[in-house]
Formats: C-alpha cells, sequence, structure tokens
C-alpha cells in the first residue's frame, strides 16, 4: 500500500515535461497543436527576454546610464521610456508566468484523462470546449487585459514616477534618478507645498462633505416629492430633472460661467435691481466665496437628478405596513422620515453615497470650467487659488509647470487617504454591518 500510494502521489512525465520546457507534455499526449503552440510562446518569450526584456527590466532599476545630447547628435537614454517599458516587460513577465501555469495544469489533466483510458481531446476540441464550455472565462479575460493596460499599468507607472525626480529640469534628454521618499517630504516640510496643500485640503474636504449632502438630500428630497400622493402631474413636473440629467455636464458648467460671469445676463440682473455692487462678481480673480457658492450650486444641478431617479427606485419598494404601524403608533412624518425612511435608503445607497463622496473629492471639472482663466494666488498659494482641489492642483503642478514627481507623489497621498476613509466609512456603515436587516 504504501508503494501504491508513493506511485498516486508522483508526478507524471508528462507534467514534468511542461514544467521543463511549455508544450513539451502536451507533445507527448500526442496534442501535437496545443504543444507546438505553446512551445511556440516560450520561444517568443526567450527571444524578447534576450533581445529587450532583460534590457528592459534592468532599465527600471538604473532609469539610463548615459545621457543625450541633441545639439551635438549624441543619442542617449531616455529615462521616462525606460520606466514605462520596464513596467511594460514585467507585466508581460506576470502575464507569460500565468500562462506557464496553465499549461502544467492542463498537462496535469491530460495525464489525468490518460491514466483513466479516455479519448485526448485534439487541438480543435480544446478550442471549441474553451468557446462554449468556458466562455465566460474568455470573455473575463479580454476586459481584465484591458483594463491592465489601461488602467493599473497607468497607476503603477504614477506610483513609481513618485519615488523620482522627474520634472521641472530633470527631463529628457537629461537622465531621470530614483529619489526614494524624498518628493513626499517635500510636501510636508517645505513651506510653500505645506501651507498650500493645508488650505486646500482643508477647502477639499469641506466641498466634499457640504457637495455630496447636497447632492445625496436633494435628490431624496425631490424622490419624496414625485412619491408624494397630492402631486398633481407628476410626469410633467420628472421632464426637468430629466433634462438636467441628459445635458453632459461640461455644457452645463460652461453655461453656468457664461450666466454668472462679470457681462452676464444674471448678475446684470442683479445690478439693476440693486442686490449687487458694481464691484461684485461671482466669477473673478478675486472671487472666493462667491465662486464656491456657485460651485455647489452647479454641482447640485447635475448631481441631484441621478440621486433622484436612484431614490424612487428604491422608495417604490418600501414596505407601507411599516408606515401604517408607525402612524398608529403616533409617529409625524418626520419621525417616519428619519426612522424609517432614512435608514432604508442609506442601507440600500451607502456604496453610491461612498463613491458620490470619493467624486466630488476628486471632481475636476466643476472649477476648471467654472474659471474663465487659469489664475494663481501666489501670495497664499503655491500654483493654486482659493477655489482649487487637491486634483486641481496636481493638473496645475504636473501639465502646466512640468513638476510630474511632485504631482504623482500628491496623487499617491490623496489615493491613500481616499482608500481608507472609504474603507472604513464602509465597513461601519450599516450596509457591511447589518447585511440582513432589510432582506
Amino acid at each position: 500500500m504504501k508503494k501504491s500510494g508513493q506511485e498516486k502521489n508522483r508526478l507524471p512525465y508528462q507534467v514534468k515535461l511542461s514544467c521543463a520546457f511549455m508544450g513539451l507534455g502536451q507533445l507527448f499526449c500526442r496534442q501535437f497543436g496545443k504543444g507546438l503552440l505553446l512551445m511556440a510562446v516560450e520561444i517568443g518569450f526567450v527571444l524578447f527576454l534576450i533581445f529587450a526584456g532583460v534590457e528592459n527590466i534592468v532599465g527600471i532599476f538604473t532609469l539610463g546610464t548615459k545621457e543625450a545630447v541633441p545639439i551635438m547628435g549624441i543619442e542617449g537614454d531616455n529615462s521616462v521610456k525606460m520606466l514605462a517599458w520596464g513596467i511594460t516587460t514585467v507585466f508581460l513577465c506576470i502575464l507569460f508566468g500565468l500562462v506557464y501555469y496553465a499549461n502544467i495544469r492542463d498537462a496535469a489533466y491530460t495525464a489525468e484523462e490518460i491514466r483513466k483510458g479516455n479519448r485526448v481531446r485534439t487541438f480543435s476540441e480544446s478550442c471549441r470546449t474553451l468557446i462554449y464550455g468556458k466562455f465566460y472565462f474568455l470573455t473575463l479575460s479580454v476586459p481584465i487585459l484591458f483594463v491592465c493596460v489601461f488602467n493599473i499599468m497607468p497607476i503603477v507607472f504614477t506610483a513609481l514616477v513618485a519615488f523620482t525626480n522627474y520634472g521641472g529640469e530633470i527631463v529628457p534628454p537629461k537622465l531621470v534618478d530614483w529619489v526614494g521618499l524624498a518628493n513626499f517630504g517635500l510636501i510636508f516640510t517645505v513651506s510653500e507645498y505645506a501651507v498650500t496643500i493645508v488650505k486646500i485640503f482643508g477647502w477639499n474636504l469641506l466641498w466634499a462633505v457640504v457637495a455630496t449632502a447636497l447632492n445625496y438630500f436633494g435628490g431624496l428630497g425631490l424622490a419624496l416629492l414625485y412619491n408624494a400622493k397630492c402631486l398633481r402631474w407628476k410626469r410633467f413636473w420628472r421632464i426637468f430633472p430629466v433634462l438636467a440629467y441628459a445635458i453632459p455636464g461640461f455644457i452645463t458648467l460652461t453655461g453656468f460661467r457664461f450666466l454668472f460671469s462679470d457681462g452676464g445676463p444674471v448678475v446684470g440682473m442683479l445690478r439693476e435691481w440693486g442686490w449687487i455692487s458694481e464691484q461684485f462678481t461671482f466669477i473673478g480673480f478675486d472671487s472666493k466665496w462667491s465662486l464656491r457658492l456657485l460651485g455647489f450650486f452647479a454641482c447640485a444641478w447635475i448631481s441631484v437628478p441621478s440621486v433622484m431617479f436612484l431614490a424612487t427606485g428604491i422608495l417604490s419598494n418600501v414596505n407601507r405596513d411599516m408606515y401604517e404601524a408607525a402612524s398608529l403608533d403616533g409617529a409625524n412624518a418626520w419621525q417616519c422620515f428619519v426612522h424609517l425612511t432614512l435608514p432604508f435608503v442609506l442601507f440600500a445607497t451607502m456604496p453610491v453615497l461612498l463613491n458620490s463622496f470619493i467624486g466630488n473629492f476628486n471632481n475636476f471639472s466643476i472649477f476648471y470650467f467654472l474659471r474663465p482663466e487659469v489664475t494663481y494666488d501666489t501670495v497664499n498659494y503655491f500654483y493654486a487659488n482659493n477655489t482649487d482641489l487637491l486634483i486641481n492642483w496636481i493638473f496645475n503642478l504636473t501639465v502646466d509647470k512640468k513638476l510630474y514627481s511632485l504631482g504623482s507623489a500628491l496623487s499617491m497621498v490623496l489615493f491613500l487617504f481616499m482608500a481608507i476613509v472609504s474603507l472604513v466609512v464602509y465597513m461601519r456603515s450599516p450596509s457591511y454591518r447589518k447585511e440582513d436587516t432589510y432582506k
């Protein structure tokens, strides 16, 4: 029995061959098409490593050793390209590792089928099994690949740039070097950066909380109003939020900028009525709270309809027996809203509420489109003004001032803050802790 147990746990020779070289096990299982294809994949990958891959991976650590001098016609290393190609090569290595693992599992499955006396599938049969039997795997692989290429790889590149001195005067053809945590130290130690990030962060947090609350409770209030039995012509009144929701946001913001600009019709009417002075402007270099309040209003105009549609669908599933029992106990409309409606809606929409908070915290377009032009308050801020959010400041540093490494470091800090806050809030919310409450 002991000998048979050892033989049972021993790897088949086909699996060992596939471990040694991809596709060999399939060839010995008489799966020639699949085996030759897998062998071609490994040969191509090895050739890629020899001619470019190893150099690309080394380039991640060195970021180039020879500086180019374009005036003299001397070609050198491009540190940014080397970093990008190095990241791409690492992802290709991970993908090749997954294919290699799948090759070993396939060889083990085929060897087990041979041991049982079953017929080995041909290459065409394996393709049909993949298409019809594992169609979910085929359809999910393409989106995952695109997510890695267009989402994960740029995030990794941005994160790595935060640990370099890339930006300012250090741009190709000059060589970029690794500087570790120096950029993060600059953010919190240099007075210009530290004062600016504290001021902008405070305003950014206030903006995110107030804008999210306005959008959420504004949409919920409209949904309750449209669901009221006393309201007549409900379909007619729902047209206006739909129109506000259907118009693209940047067009709406451009319209707000025209209406509330110094020569716009709204400002002109308010001056004619004597409600504001001739010097007052909603949008201008010295505007602060007037532009901020306009931003709150514009954000609510764009976002309230979407919350209203969501809340309308949720309220249609409310159990009316709870309200009848509460009214019999003497509860008024406000108490029913606070203790019945709001907890039910919050339970169903907490993930959406968190997503809205994150979206408002990183809302780049609001003040970018409301400002008539890029103006910096050089006295109180570093390349920013009193309405900029952190995302706008990062844009100013990277696009306008070419401080890429500093902007990447700020992006990392912003990402960590939002990830921690979102995780803590969600784990303490009823949607996570009381999942079975409304089942």
